[in-house]
């Protein structure tokens, strides 16, 4: 059960392994974009490279008749990749239960953007968790974890897809546990927990009187979705996925240098340079291609 291309190497592994699924779960079709046809998910699509069937793609997971189609599989184990969150009438219908994977080292971490989080945070190590699902929210007792470090300047994108290629091996490793009967859960540290909810887009505008160091993990962590973002003097957003903390001191907000590097000032005396952006409308771009056919001046604000 999974949705985004996170759960794709996950599949494609326990199938070359010779775990092949009776069946895939994932959402429905939906458009990449507004106004665009709808469009398979990443695991729709690499169920029909792989040949897998049946491929169901439920409105609900909550609805009666899902667990019941579960049941009537037959399997032992469900294996949750970035999915929904699964009634415990869907959970009791695998003798095993189901395992799931999580972008953290849980109990740290729980909720929907563990990675985008833990970069925000300045986190210097993450890694992937194998868990058994329960009735919480990534509650469940821990089958498996690998640790690795985050770069200072990694983005939520570059963290993630190195996980989810650990994340595949550590599934497999605890499938074949669990098959020998060698994995056991050990129960979570609650009082250890801390929560990871979805991003919303306001969080991600560029506050120029914090400090640089925080609004470049702010941009890390939003890059590359949904994007922090700022505003143009000359009018217009304007995102940036992509940025180096940098010297120098003025009114925060106000443009240092403006050629060839973009730099910002922020609060406590610090700077940041942006590195990639994308202009309302345009295509993304470094930010030296972007001055050059903009009238950002040094002196100028971003922001507002």
């Amino acid at each position: 059960m999974g949705t985004p291309a996170f759960a794709v190497p996950t599949l494609e592994r326990l199938c070359g392994a010779g775990y092949r699924p009776v069946a895939v779960v994932t959402s429905p079709d939906a458009p990449a974009r507004r106004g665009q046809p709808p469009q398979p998910s990443a695991v729709k699509a690499a169920s029909g490279r792989l040949g897998i069937e049946p491929v169901m793609t439920p409105e609900s997971v909550r609805d009666e008749d899902f667990a019941e189609a579960m049941r009537a599989l037959g399997a032992d184990l469900a294996v949750v990749v970035a999915f929904k969150i699964l009634p415990e009438a869907v959970l009791a219908a695998f003798p095993y239960g189901a395992l799931n994977l999580h972008g953290s080292l849980l109990p740290r971490y729980r909720g929907a953007a563990p990675i985008q989080r833990a970069v925000m945070a300045g986190e210097t190590e993450t890694g992937v968790t194998t868990f058994r699902l329960d009735a919480g929210v990534d509650t469940g007792g821990i089958l498996g974890q690998v640790r690795t470090p985050i770069g200072p300047d990694e983005t939520a994108g570059d963290v993630a897809e190195r996980l989810m290629h650990l994340g595949a091996a550590l599934v497999l490793d605890t499938v074949l546990g669990l098959e020998a009967g060698t994995r056991t859960p050990l129960p979570q540290d609650s009082t250890q927990a801390t929560r990871a909810p979805k991003l919303f887009r306001d969080e991600g505008r560029l506050d120029f009187a914090r400090p640089a160091s925080t609004l470049h993990n702010l941009v890390r962590g939003f890059s590359p979705a949904p994007g922090a973002h700022t505003t143009l003097t000359e009018g217009g957003g304007l995102k940036v996925y992509r940025t180096r903390v940098a010297e120098g001191e003025a009114t925060p907000g106000e443009i240092i240098e403006a050629g060839p590097r973009l730099v910002v000032a922020c609060g406590a005396g610090s700077a940041l340079e942006l590195l990639e952006i994308q202009p309302e409308g345009r295509r993304r771009m470094d930010a030296a291609s972007f001055l050059a056919g903009s009238r950002l001046a040094r002196g100028s604000r971003l922001g507002g």
